[in-house]
């Protein structure tokens, strides 16, 4: 009911007596859909901040406002200096208007996702906040009151339709009634329930901010959870406004970073998936010499100027359709194949280094994932914004520069840390607490992490393999053993202050390994 006609009566009955006899002292805006605008007398300051958004629109009364020093713009310069002679409610409608002095009049429509702020000056617009609804620009508002029939007789003609009679309710109004049976009542008893909540929206004990089907809402009446009570309008709005803005705004920041991350994760896996398929297209299935024998052979059986055709591919025992480009001959086609096959292993390697990039990638974006799960409230939503801001901008740029080397085996993913700095991210950011995490004792080196699967227990080969890499990325990589610690994520802390790279780690587990790095033999 921020909005609602029988909450603005009350609220531009406090504003009057706290604006009448100040005079406008500035008009500016420095975020998007917000107009602040400030009042002054000799004693005192008065700010309203309008936020006048597609998403929500809510005025508050901060005590005091640190305008910024960029991005700010000075709006409805001619006011100033003017003052306020009265507060003025608008009968059955959801606006209101302050005249001042010289003929001005700020206008207020609070029509919801079309609200605005309009500056009059002699019944001429002088300046809209919100210039896309132009329209506004011929309101008038000495004639925006709405008189309603709303006696007995209007009452019973509508057979007791509340909505007929009385529009301005809106929506708690007719659920607070519900709650009182309303529609198992006679007609003179709806009447006088009617006529009770009335005394109640007309003359308020209390205002209520209240949660009501999972929404924040603020209330004349007490109806659904009540979160807070307050007894003047002013500072019940505040109220509201903050917390609104602090649970939706979080709500739609969380969903905006979910969204972003859940879309470059799938652009990024599908990157990765057509690489490694093209991969295993060029090493195993169709090679481009297998795929020019299979067409020399079948010369004589390609009808001309054939474009697509199905023949017999002696390397897979298979039939398989293959496409032919319009305007070249199959032994034109066949040639062009093996050159591309001299430089087959060329576009191998680098769909290899494409694939090893974008599998980089997608753990990083699914550790930020993770991590966002994590970030179960405003505070903490506020941090990983700030953390994983290069994440979430609109390019890729910010996956560039990858902290960690990664490996593949038996379906196990390990991350190998590229320095001290990156050791302190892959540790702290890219690792859980039931990942395991490697180092070789006693020396500087990478931090290693196996990533965890939930239900498995990493097998031993793997263990080994990652220890290997560990004693290879280390200060003892040209020994003939080297001992390698281990042990879960959770049992690593990293001590305040620390420097680059350096961990405090408990109950710790040692394997003996040759250090090299398994991997570099598969090449």
């Amino acid at each position: 009911m921020h909005q609602n006609y029988y909450f603005l009566r009350q609220l531009t009955t406090e504003l009057g007596y706290k604006l009448v006899g100040m005079k406008a002292i500035t008009a500016f805006t420095q975020n998007k859909g917000e107009l602040v605008l400030g009042f002054a007398s000799d004693e005192k300051e008065f700010y309203i901040r309008a936020l006048l958004t597609s998403q929500f629109t809510s005025l508050s009364f901060p005590s005091d406002f640190k305008r910024a020093r960029a991005n700010t713009m000075e709006l409805m310069q001619a006011m100033q200096g003017q003052t306020v002679q009265e507060v003025v409610q608008h009968q059955n409608e959801r606006s209101f208007y302050l005249k001042l002095t010289d003929g001005f009049i700020l206008l207020f429509k609070l029509f919801g996702n079309r609200s605005n702020i309009i500056l009059f000056q002699h019944g001429e617009p002088v300046e809209l906040f919100r210039k896309k609804f132009g329209a506004d620009a011929d309101l008038d508002p000495l004639q925006m009151h709405r008189p309603l029939q709303q006696n007995y007789e209007a009452f019973a003609t509508a057979n007791g339709d509340i909505k007929k009679v009385y529009p301005t309710f809106g929506e708690l109004p007719v659920l607070y009634l519900a709650t009182q049976k309303y529609g198992e009542q006679t007609l003179e008893q709806k009447w006088e329930l009617v006529q009770s909540m009335l005394d109640v929206l007309l003359a308020p004990e209390a205002y209520y901010i209240i949660r009501l089907e999972d929404k924040l809402r603020l209330s004349l009446l007490p109806i659904g959870e009540i979160i807070y009570t307050y007894t003047n309008p002013l500072e019940a709005l505040n109220a509201y406004t903050r917390l609104y803005l602090s649970e939706t705004g979080y709500e739609r920041q969380h969903t905006q970073a979910k969204q972003q991350l859940e879309r470059k994760l799938h652009v990024t896996k599908t990157v990765l998936e057509q690489s490694e398929a093209k991969i295993k297209e060029l090493k195993h299935n169709k090679s481009y010499s297998q795929t020019a024998d299979v067409i020399m052979a079948n010369l004589t059986n390609i009808p001309p100027r054939a474009t697509e055709i199905e023949l017999y591919d002696f390397y897979t025992d298979q039939t398989r359709i293959y496409t032919l480009k319009q305007g070249e001959t199959p032994q034109k086609y066949a040639e062009r194949l093996y050159r591309k096959a001299k430089n087959q292993h060329v576009e191998v390697q680098q769909l290899e280094e494409k694939a090893e990039r974008k599998l980089e990638e997608a753990i990083i974006l699914e550790d930020a994932l993770q991590a966002l799960l994590e970030a179960n409230d405003y505070k903490k939503l506020k941090l990983f914004l700030r953390e994983y801001a290069p994440l979430l901008v609109s390019k890729q740029q910010a996956l560039q520069e990858v902290p960690f080397r990664v490996f593949e085996t038996e379906g196990y993913k390990i991350l190998v840390g590229k320095s001290a700095k990156n050791n302190d991210e892959l540790t702290q950011r890219h690792s859980y607490k039931e990942d395991l995490w490697l180092h070789a004792k006693d020396v500087s080196g990478s931090h290693v992490i196996i990533k965890h699967q939930a239900g498995k227990t990493v097998p031993a080969t793997v263990l080994e393999k990652a220890a290997q890499l560990a004693a290879y990325y280390s200060k003892r990589k040209s020994d003939s053993l080297c001992p390698v610690i281990y042990t879960p994520k959770k049992w690593v802390r990293k001590p305040k202050g620390a420097a680059p790279g350096a961990v405090v780690v408990e109950r710790e587990k040692v394997i003996l390994v040759k250090p090299e790095n398994p991997f570099e033999k598969r090449k």
